[in-house]
């Protein structure tokens, strides 16, 4: 299981809306335009899937549809209250066999850091593939502490972190412990993480010009932090913007301005305000064209 690579752009697939269902034929065609474009596998059903508003049949079915898209690997989002629940809706999951799992702390509750590592050692122990832990305090309310993460990544199924604590200090440390795979899960951390040492990032806003936020994290992959700085700077303003408000709506937004997929949320979720998406498409038509 160790030799799970979580690596380069990850894309926390959107689930596709229309008239309230999921839209099975958008979700197939996006996952295959994002493989083209070079990203490195898909995390499925995670904040940005809009996760905690399908049902445990949808997000199984969601994950068939993306496995049957793709040959690219597969992180399945599967947090829960309890370890019972993660393990259930894990189960469920190995239906299409995932190449790991990711889950978060449990939300609402803010367990203390020894009942962290409990509950993540537990579902470690138990699972049938690698876990991927999630640290998100800002939907959890709860930060996975240093201490609480190195133990963690003592455990042989534990491979890496999807890392939105917002702490350099915590993240450089972790980095250079080495045995977990870092990636940023806040996009405008993308470039400091990387150039920290970080394997990569979980990003939402590489939906939108793939092509470039690719190139942009394979450069600083190959040491080339001329190339990779010039690309941030680009990019970083659309790493930004898109989280100005409530995400998924801005991506959701600018994909359907492209034709992939209806601009539909599921309350109490709702679109992205013309006034964001009219600067976001902004920004997107002065980035450079395809080559």
């Amino acid at each position: 299981m160790s030799h799970f690579d979580f690596s380069g752009v990850w894309i926390p697939i959107v689930t596709p809306f229309r008239s309230g269902r999921v839209d099975h034929r958008a979700l197939e065609a996006l996952v295959k335009r994002l493989a083209a474009d070079g990203v490195a596998g898909f995390a499925v059903c995670a904040t940005t899937g809009e996760a905690p508003l399908l049902a445990d049949v949808e997000r199984v079915q969601v994950l068939g549809t993306i496995k049957a898209a793709t040959t690219l690997p597969l992180v399945m989002g599967a947090s829960g209250t309890t370890a019972g629940e993660v393990l259930r809706r894990a189960d469920a999951a190995m239906a299409h066999a995932p190449d790991a799992f990711m889950v978060t702390a449990p939300a609402y509750l803010r367990p203390s850091q020894d009942a962290l590592r409990a509950f993540f050692t537990t579902i470690a122990d138990a699972l049938p593939a690698p876990l991927v832990v999630y640290d998100i305090p800002a939907r959890t309310g709860v930060r996975l502490e240093l201490d609480t993460l190195l133990a963690l990544a003592a455990h042989p199924n534990v491979v890496g972190l999807k890392d939105c604590g917002g702490r350099v200090a915590q993240t450089e440390a972790l980095i250079a412990d080495g045995r977990l795979q870092v990636l940023s899960g806040n996009d405008d951390e993308w470039f400091s993480t990387r150039c920290l040492g970080g394997a990569g990032a979980i990003a939402a806003t590489a939906h939108i010009r793939t092509d470039l936020f690719v190139a942009f994290d394979r450069a600083l992959a190959r040491g080339d932090l001329a190339a990779g700085r010039a690309l941030w700077r680009q990019l970083k303003p659309l790493a930004v913007g898109v989280f100005d408000e409530p995400s998924p709506g801005p991506v959701k937004a600018l994909l359907a301005a492209q034709g992939e997929c209806h601009n539909e949320l599921r309350a109490p979720m709702t679109t992205a305000s013309a006034a964001l998406v009219e600067r976001l498409l902004a920004l997107v038509s002065a980035l450079p064209a395809r080559a």
